[in-house]
C-alpha cells in the first residue's frame, strides 16, 4: 500500500500545517533560527510522530479490542475464545499505528521528500510485520481449535501449521526486501527462480518432512500418544510432540529423543497402538524342562495329580479315553498303549489355571505349546494376552504366572532346566 496515494488533504493537511506552525512559533520564542531550528523542528516532529503512534496503538488496544474481546465472551462460541487467548486482535491493534505513520508522514515532512518516503517504507514495513503477525496468531488459534476436536486428536497438525507459518514468514520477507529494494515482490521471485537449486539444498530436510509429515498422516502411521520403539535412534517410549522436520519422543527414563519427521516413512519402527486400541497386551515367554524328569505316570503320581481341583476333570476324562483305546493291546511293551505324561499333564493343568485367571483375556489368542527341543531342555511356551496394559500390572500379572509355573513343577514330578552354576559344580561328588 502506498500512503502518498491516501488524499490528506482537508482536516489532517489543516492539522499538519497548524502543528509544524505552532512548533516553529514555539522554538523561534526560545531564540532558534536558521539550520538550528530546521534540525530541532524534525527531533521534535519525530518524536510527536513516535508518542502519536504509542497513543494511537495505546487507543485501539484498551478501547477497539477491549470492546470486541467482551462482544466474544458472551458470545457461546469457543472457536473465538481462542482467537484471544492467542492474541490475534493484539496484532491487529499494531496495524493502526502503522497505518499512522503513513498518514501523518507527508504531512509533518512537507518539503522533506527524502524523511517522507523513509517513513513511508518504515510504515509499510511496519504493517506487513502486523499483518504476518495477525495471520501467524489466527492459524495458531486456528490450529488450538481443531486440536480440541476429537476427531483430529493427536494428529500432526502442527507440520501442517509449522509449514504455513514458514511460507507466511517467506512471503513476508520478500514483499520487505521488496519494499526496501525498491523492486517488485515478482521481480524478488524470478531472482529467487534462479536460485531454486540452491534453495532445494536449504530447505531439503523442510521438504522431506512435509512430505513425511503428509504420508504419516495419510497413512495414519504415527500420532501423538502413541508408544514406539525405534532402535536405530534408540527410541522406546511415547510421543510427545510432532513437527515439520523432527518428532519428539520421550523415552521410559524420561530422557527425550528427537527423530527426523521423514524417518518414520523410510525406516522401520514399531508402534504400540495396536496394543493399547486392542484391549490386552501379550505375554509370551517360556521355561525350558529338564527333559531327564519327563516321564509316563504312575498309578501313584495320577492318584496325587486327581487331588488337583483343575485337573480332576481333565484326568478322569483322558484317563477313560486312553483305557478304551488300549484295550485289548499288550501292555507289557509301553510303546504298544497310550500314557499319559507328566509333562502332558502340567500342560493340561497350565491351560486350565490360565482359563481361570481372570486377569486373563478370553478373547484373544490363548496358547499353551511345547516348543522344538534344543539343548537347554524343553521350551514349555505361554502365549496369552493379559487384560491390564499398564507396564507395572503387567508386569506384575506375568510374574506372577511364572512364579506359579516354577513352583507347581514338583507336584508333577519335573524339573526346571538351568546351567550349572558355580555352587552346583562344587557340590558335585566324585
Amino acid at each position: 500500500m502506498k500512503f502518498n496515494q491516501i488524499n490528506t488533504n482537508g482536516v489532517i493537511q489543516s492539522w499538519g500545517n497548524s502543528y509544524s506552525s505552532v512548533i516553529d512559533n514555539l522554538l523561534q520564542s526560545i531564540g532558534l533560527e536558521g539550520s538550528s531550528l530546521h534540525l530541532v523542528k524534525m527531533i521534535v516532529i519525530s518524536i510527536s510522530l513516535i508518542v502519536f503512534c504509542f497513543i494511537a496503538d495505546l487507543i485501539a488496544r484498551k478501547t477497539i479490542l477491549v470492546i470486541i474481546e467482551r462482544i466474544i465472551k458472551k458470545t457461546k462460541n469457543t472457536w473465538d475464545d481462542v482467537l484471544i487467548e492467542q492474541k490475534v486482535f493484539k496484532h491487529v491493534a499494531h496495524i493502526v499505528p502503522a497505518v499512522l505513520i503513513g498518514v501523518l508522514a507527508p504531512v509533518l515532512y512537507e518539503g522533506h521528500p527524502d524523511w517522507i518516503l523513509g517513513l513511508e517504507k518504515i510504515s509499510e514495513i511496519y504493517l506487513t510485520i502486523a499483518f504476518i503477525l495477525t495471520i501467524v496468531a489466527f492459524f495458531k488459534a486456528f490450529q488450538f481449535y481443531l486440536e480440541s476436536r476429537p476427531f483430529l486428536k493427536g494428529k500432526p497438525l502442527d507440520s501442517y501449521m509449522q509449514l504455513i507459518r514458514l511460507i507466511i514468514y517467506i512471503l513476508g520477507g520478500i514483499y520487505i526486501i521488496s519494499i526496501l529494494v525498491d523492486k517488485s515482490p515478482m521481480g524478488i521471485f524470478s531472482a529467487l527462480g534462479a536460485m531454486s537449486v540452491v534453495l532445494m539444498l536449504v530447505f531439503k530436510d523442510t521438504i522431506l518432512g512435509f512430505v513425511g509429515s503428509i504420508q504419516i498422516a495419510a497413512n495414519d502411521m504415527v500420532k501423538i500418544g502413541d508408544w514406539v520403539e525405534f532402535p536405530k535412534f534408540g527410541a522406546d517410549g511415547n510421543v510427545i510432540e510432532i513437527k515439520l522436520q523432527t518428532v519428539k519422543v520421550q523415552n521410559w527414563d524420561k530422557t527425550i529423543t528427537t527423530i527426523p519427521t521423514y524417518s518414520f516413512v523410510s525406516d522401520a519402527f514399531k508402534n504400540w497402538r495396536g496394543m493399547t486400541e486392542s484391549g490386552g497386551r501379550r505375554i509370551k515367554r517360556a521355561i525350558s524342562i529338564d527333559m531327564n524328569s519327563v516321564k509316563f505316570c504312575n498309578e501313584k503320581l495320577l492318584e496325587k495329580l486327581e487331588k488337583i481341583d483343575l485337573l480332576k476333570d481333565y484326568l478322569k476324562e483322558k484317563r477313560k479315553e486312553i483305557s478304551n483305546y488300549n484295550s485289548g493291546k499288550d501292555a507289557s511293551i509301553p510303546a504298544n498303549i497310550r500314557q499319559l505324561t507328566n509333562l502332558g499333564s502340567f500342560r493340561a493343568y497350565l491351560e486350565k489355571y490360565l482359563d481361570n485367571n481372570p486377569e486373563i483375556s478370553k478373547e484373544m489368542t490363548f496358547l499353551v505349546r511345547q516348543l522344538a527341543p534344543n539343548e537347554k531342555g524343553i521350551p514349555i511356551e505361554v502365549y496369552v494376552f493379559s487384560s491390564e496394559q499398564r507396564w507395572a500390572n503387567y508386569e506384575a500379572i506375568q510374574a506372577d504366572i511364572f512364579d506359579h509355573m516354577i513352583a507347581v513343577l514338583p507336584e508333577f514330578e519335573l524339573n526346571v532346566f538351568q546351567v550349572p552354576s558355580g555352587n552346583d559344580l562344587k557340590q558335585l561328588k566324585f
